[in-house]
């Protein structure tokens, strides 16, 4: 979802960084989860404590530059973001500063972040947890791209999910990049360990998207040809036991080739795939797919459109006229749809709304009541200069939905998708990172940001880096982030 509308026609994105050095994790069964790291990260037969170029396979382990990092992944300028001296590549403790490399115990990870596997990685104290800007909120854990991805192409983070397993309660990242799909265990989020991925099924590209139902995830990917719909059997993380492993789909519809998002309404058993071609049967609009047997999905026709983004939901608002029904609200460029999709063959337009300054409609999300939605408009803060804006609208009538206020941010960041959790709105908000926004009083139009967390720290500009999207939704309160440069972020409330 990195902006499709700039990105496919003016070609403007310029995302660089990319992190090489992390610790891999794993496990045994019966066993509590200890942070172990992988002696070859890369299998390349050099053990990473000697390696110059521990992601990425040099056997040869040839440095042109004499600067200790291996030619293999030497792009351009070295990566400290600790500010130690130690490039990222062949730092042992990358977050935090440790010029001496001190490491006691020979496991591949500094003493400065060896620590207690119940101890957060960084404390918020004084606005900072470690090289994070914060506000109430602590990292736990950080695992970047160069692990969650393959080395295909150059390696991004794009959208995340979450699963709990229903039957061990184990918490696990879904973590989507430019060329496959990430699978963390996060269950001791102070340890995650990262159990494997699932590789595309076609090219790299940029938009990676990734849900969620009966233990199943639906995987899709935009601007890259055939590669239709994953399914992919989330159990089997329960028997990793040497992890990471190259995992298989389950299934594969091929019905459609790219597509942006895809949105479930588990209530239902119903995919809707969007953004799609627009040359297609539905010029882009959402796909129905069935997927009640999650390994035979079905395909039940469509609704006609382009839709960027959706949220659909078995409707239990304050509307009686559509209690019970299944309501689409799509997020659709320049304008919000609501539509009735109870009957497949027959979606009905109920409403559209249009708002002031538009750049380009993102996402969208009802709040627990369903009387309000929160919208994201994606190039507003770059079409007309304001601060991160979110729109309210009151719902209560979805065949007049009204504008209800508008809440803007303390920078000019990007805001991309939201989530709402009770009383909060969860927004990930590019290079200003996770912000938490307080909407117990959207009645009284009354929007607060009450924490932070920013993965991005060089700056707030407004520009399409740093977190992309948010799954706040596990029960032990544990938030996960998705970066572009960075990787999975794992925080919490501070204590």
């Amino acid at each position: 979802m990195i902006l499709s509308f700039l990105k496919k026609n003016s070609k403007t994105l310029a995302l660089l960084l990319v992190f090489t050095l992390v610790p891999l994790f794993q496990s045994c069964d019966n066993e509590p989860v200890d942070r172990l790291v992988v002696a070859d990260s890369d299998g390349d037969g050099i053990p990473n404590s000697i390696d110059n170029c521990v992601s990425v396979a040099n056997p040869s382990q040839i440095d042109s530059d004499n600067d200790g990092i291996g030619d293999a992944c030497d792009e351009g300028a070295d990566i400290d973001s600790d500010g130690d001296t130690i490039p990222d590549s062949i730092d042992n403790c990358v977050d935090i500063a440790n010029t001496d490399q001190a490491d006691d115990d020979n496991d591949g990870i500094g003493n400065a972040c060896d620590g207690s596997e119940s101890t957060p990685l960084y404390i918020c104290e004084d606005g900072m947890a470690g090289p994070y800007p914060c506000n109430n909120y602590d990292l736990l854990a950080h695992v970047p791209v160069s692990v969650l991805a393959n080395t295909m192409g150059t390696p991004e983070g794009s959208d995340i999910w979450g699963w709990t397993d229903p039957t061990t309660s184990k918490e696990y990242a879904l973590v989507a990049t430019t060329n496959s799909t990430a699978f963390v265990d996060v269950t001791e989020p102070t340890a995650p360990i990262f159990l494997g991925r699932l590789d595309t099924s076609a090219g790299t590209n940029y938009w990676r998207d990734v849900k969620v139902y009966n233990n199943y995830a639906f995987i899709v990917a935009d601007g890259v040809g055939p590669h239709g719909m994953q399914v992919f059997d989330l159990t089997k993380l329960r028997d990793v036991t040497s992890p990471p492993v190259n995992f298989t789909s389950d299934a594969l519809y091929s019905e459609f080739g790219s597509a942006h998002n895809i949105v479930i309404n588990e209530d239902s058993g119903y995919a809707y795939v969007v953004g799609t071609s627009r040359g297609g049967t539905y010029a882009g609009g959402p796909l129905f797919i069935n997927i009640q047997n999650p390994t035979n999905p079905i395909g039940e026709g469509g609704f006609n459109g382009y839709a960027h983004d959706a949220q659909v939901v078995t409707y239990t608002g304050p509307d009686s006229d559509y209690s019970g029904r299944e309501i689409l609200v799509g997020s659709n460029e320049n304008e919000v749809v609501i539509a009735d999709v109870t009957d497949k063959a027959n979606p009905i337009t109920i409403s559209t709304i249009d708002y002031n300054n538009i750049g380009y409609t993102h996402q969208g999300w009802f709040t627990e009541d369903m009387r309000y939605l929160i919208l994201g408009d994606e190039t507003d803060e770059l079409g007309f200069g304001n601060n991160t804006r979110a729109i309210v609208f009151d719902f209560t009538d979805l065949d007049n939905p009204i504008y209800h206020a508008e809440y803007f941010g303390p920078n000019a960041a990007i805001d991309h998708n939201g989530y709402v959790k009770g009383n909060t709105y969860y927004q990930a908000n590019y290079t200003a990172g996770l912000r938490m926004i307080d909407i117990s009083d959207i009645a009284g139009r009354n929007l607060t940001e009450v924490g932070f967390f920013d993965t991005h720290p060089e700056n707030n500009a407004t520009s399409f880096n740093g977190a992309w999207s948010v799954y706040p939704y596990f029960a032990s309160g544990n938030l996960i982030i998705s970066d572009i440069e960075r990787g999975l972020f794992i925080v919490r409330k501070s204590e």
